[in-house]
């Protein structure tokens, strides 16, 4: 899948495509439809299919640094799902003053005519776009009889009776549903970064973990959980994981405030040490909690690890 950040980063101009636009955080089932349905237009008209989307979203931008939901999937994560779904461009456009202010002419005319040569768009149900959400699908529409592109909203794709969104999904995650949440997604809930420093207090304690540089100030679960990783050699390895501030460690050392994921994986006496790793969450064990000493603590990770062997199985596997 070919990555553009801006459309002045076109390898090479397009004389035509099927797109469709939207912030796509945590590429959904109902995001996956729309992929599908760009996908098989793509093939009808041998065009090649782009996936547009903006970087800060939208949200993001305007909320000028106040609280805004978890992202389901840093931008990486982001890029991944959408090229194993087969898509041939990421259209990455970055949201700043400038495209706040773009009338929805002149998005269609620049971007959409002008930059990408769209044929067919596809959107989703409600689309709104441009400067103070002016462009609706009739919009569209009505431009794109002129301009020689056919528009089609696609309908909420629905979930036993509920429409799938990044909210519900977060909601599902909120609540300890991964069961839930992988349905939603068509894929367990999936969390990606690179190794880096700990302290080694896990190996003291007989549970050496990996610990993972996630760039985030907020995740949208948090607590110890059964998890599958795969990087470094590991392919569903299976382990136990903490995601959170460590507040045993915080009440005695004053740790960081900034989650951190701790990966555990069972069997396994490896060095992953600045290796990338995919943590694939499968059930949540217990909340994030304090404990009164470091003795208490390892007897709970004894009992978080035992469920989560019971509920996992197997043993580690390494990539050939």
């Amino acid at each position: 899948m070919q990555l553009v950040r801006g459309l002045d980063n076109l390898r090479v101009r397009l004389s035509g495509c099927v797109a469709t636009i939207g912030n796509f955080d945590g590429v959904h089932l109902g995001h996956r439809e729309m992929v599908r349905e760009v996908k098989r237009h793509a093939v009808r008209l041998g065009l090649p299919s782009v996936v547009i989307t903006f970087e800060p979203s939208p949200r993001e931008y305007f909320a000028h640094g106040g609280v805004v939901p978890a992202r389901l999937t840093r931008l990486r994560e982001k890029v991944a799902a959408l090229a194993d779904l087969g898509v041939d461009c990421l259209v990455l456009l970055r949201f700043n003053a400038q495209m706040a202010q773009v009338s929805p002419q002149e998005f269609v005319d620049d971007i959409l005519v002008g930059g990408l040569g769209v044929r067919h768009l596809v959107v989703g149900h409600d689309f709104r776009f441009a400067h103070r959400r002016a462009g609706s699908v009739d919009t569209l529409r009505e431009l794109g009889a002129s301009r020689g592109f056919a528009v089609e909203e696609v309908a909420p794709f629905l979930f036993e009776g509920e429409r799938v969104s990044s909210s519900l999904v977060r909601a599902a995650l909120a609540d300890g549903n991964l069961y839930r949440a992988q349905r939603l997604l068509g894929r367990p809930y999936r969390l990606s970064g690179k190794v880096g420093p700990g302290k080694q207090l896990g190996r003291t304690l007989g549970f050496p973990t990996a610990n993972l540089l996630l760039h985030r100030k907020v995740t949208p679960l948090m607590g110890v959980f059964a998890v599958r990783v795969t990087g470094g050699g590991l392919k569903d390895a299976p382990g136990v994981a903490n995601l959170g501030t460590r507040p045993v460690l915080n009440e005695a050392g004053g740790e960081t405030a900034e989650p951190l994921l701790e990966v555990h994986v069972f069997d396994f006496a490896g060095d992953l040490y600045r290796r990338c790793l995919h943590v694939d969450f499968v059930a949540k064990l217990r909340d994030e909690r304090w404990f009164p000493s470091l003795d208490a603590l390892t007897v709970q990770m004894h009992e978080d690890a035992r469920q989560a062997r019971d509920i996992l199985g197997g043993r580690t596997s390494v990539e050939k």
